[in-house]
């Protein structure tokens, strides 16, 4: 996964697998945490670069091309 809309890709089909039955629970909460992790990876290096007065070049949040 390299960008963030891929990520709310992966999530929205993993909301609607959870939601008619074809995703075990377990597996939707363990992807879940996973994905929290790595946005809130993203918000540290967005405050990091807010403290430091720096514009943030995150690729993974960059518009796609």
């Amino acid at each position: 996964m390299n960008h963030i809309s891929e990520l709310t890709t992966e999530l929205s089909a993993l909301y609607t697998g959870l939601k008619n039955g074809t995703v075990d629970v377990k597996i939707a909460t363990e992807m879940n945490n996973t994905a929290g992790k790595i946005i809130n990876t993203q918000r540290v290096q967005l405050e990091y670069a807010e403290l430091c007065k720096q514009q943030p070049n995150i690729v993974f949040m960059k518009p796609k091309e």
